[in-house]
């Protein structure tokens, strides 16, 4: 037997001597784990976004391990430079993130949900702007509404409303609109979003030939009207607006989106209550065209795919958006129950051309042509935020929200 076999007998330390803990320290035999070379689960990259000042690989290792047992070469969060660190940080989040994106076909398409929900509600959209032109034109009480509202739009208005319409000419809508429809452009070509693109070009025809509807949607003659303009369903100008303003509310990113919302139902409004001031269309003109383009804007939502979506990785929930859409959907339909109502009060005297319905006309066709601007602008919010950015496997960015950690009192320690 050597002496490395021997056992050694146990020292025997003197209680009363003072203690060294360097020369008396004997470390532990403990297991070092493992060092992970990949992400173990779908919730170890849910953060990969904001690794980039350490390796993915090496941050996970440190954490699991205690630093007390670290051999020599661990990986450290600390060790390298700043560059090599982003480096080496970028390659294990690409290689975690892009094999469990490829299993997700959320990463490259919407849920079969969202996009069935875009047909339907785009559908909707599409009949109740056909339905709003039915009322207006096959109705003798539609068209009593729509002619008195007409005529007296421009007198009934207060001065201040009149003067700030009356700067929407034919000049001003082509050019704000077109304005809006350039931004659109310039911002999905500095995205890259090239599946956006073709969206937009297909929304675009699509809104085009909405308005060669007009000759194949006949007024018939129910009762004498004061403006005796024929066909005039759906309008153009209103088209053009609500169809640049929808573009550039799907064009921007996540950030800009309740933004872009806002900015598009202000200048609908205007252009729709515009032509009414200036007698360029009846009140269901401006109500059709509003409709049928939002209708047509969620039918192309429900083909999104690739990078018509939000990148995976950045995709998040956005204030901006829930508290503009809901708001925005409420509004609008308790503003089109009023006006609903406002009108059925008013039939008798729409019959008999009373001069004490011009002003309940004027004020119930500016309701209505608000609210199917700002019915259609929360819905395109709404569903452009669901289709383009669903949560993939990934889940959200960044940790879930957990409740504070309660600090430890001196009672607490005595106990």
């Amino acid at each position: 037997m050597t002496d490395e076999q021997k056992p050694s007998n146990p020292a025997i330390r003197d209680p009363h001597a003072p203690s060294n803990l360097v020369r008396d320290f004997e470390p532990l035999d403990i297991p070092v784990p493992p060092v992970p070379t990949r992400p173990s689960s779908l919730s170890d990259v849910a953060d990969v976004e904001h690794t980039d000042t350490m390796d993915l690989t090496a941050a996970m290792a440190a954490a699991t391990t205690p630093s007390s047992v670290r051999p020599a070469g661990y990986p450290s969060s600390r060790g390298g430079s700043r560059a090599a660190r982003r480096s080496r940080a970028a390659r294990a989040a690409a290689a975690g993130v892009s094999s469990l994106t490829d299993e997700d076909p959320l990463a490259d398409r919407p849920r079969i949900s969202s996009r069935v929900l875009c047909v339907v509600f785009g559908l909707l959209l599409i009949a109740a702007a056909f339905g709003v032109w039915w009322l207006g034109v096959h109705t003798e009480a539609g068209q009593s509404f729509d002619d008195m509202a007409e005529v007296s739009f421009p007198g009934a208005v207060p001065g201040w409303l009149g003067g700030l319409l009356a700067l929407g000419t034919h000049l001003v809508v082509v050019i704000g609109s077109a304005l809006l429809a350039v931004a659109a452009a310039a911002v999905v070509a500095v995205r890259r979003r090239w599946w956006l693109a073709g969206q937009l070009v297909a929304f675009g025809v699509l809104c085009f030939a909405s308005t060669l509807l007009k000759p194949l949607l006949p007024r018939p003659f129910i009762i004498h009207t004061e403006i005796v303009d024929g066909s005039s369903a759906p309008s153009g100008h209103v088209t053009l607006a609500v169809a640049c303003s929808i573009a550039l509310l799907l064009a921007v990113s996540r950030g800009w989106r309740w933004v872009a919302a806002l900015v598009g139902m202000a200048w609908s409004a205007f252009v729709g209550l515009s032509v009414i001031y200036g007698q360029w269309h009846r009140p269901s003109d401006a109500a059709m065209a509003t409709l049928l383009v939002g209708g047509i804007a969620l039918i192309v939502l429900a083909f999104t795919r690739t990078s018509g979506m939000d990148a995976t990785g950045s995709r998040r929930s956005s204030a901006g958006v829930q508290i503009v859409s809901s708001v925005s959907l409420t509004a609008s339909v308790m503003a089109v129950l009023y006006g609903a109502y406002v009108v059925w009060q008013i039939v008798p005297g729409l019959t008999m051309s009373a001069k004490w319905a011009q002003t309940s006309s004027v004020a119930a066709s500016s309701i209505l042509v608000v609210a199917a601007v700002v019915l259609v602008f929360g819905l395109t919010l709404m569903m452009r935020q669901i289709t383009a950015a669903p949560l993939t496997r990934l889940g959200l960015v960044g940790a879930p929200p957990a409740p504070p950690k309660r600090r430890r009192t001196p009672s607490d320690h005595a106990s």
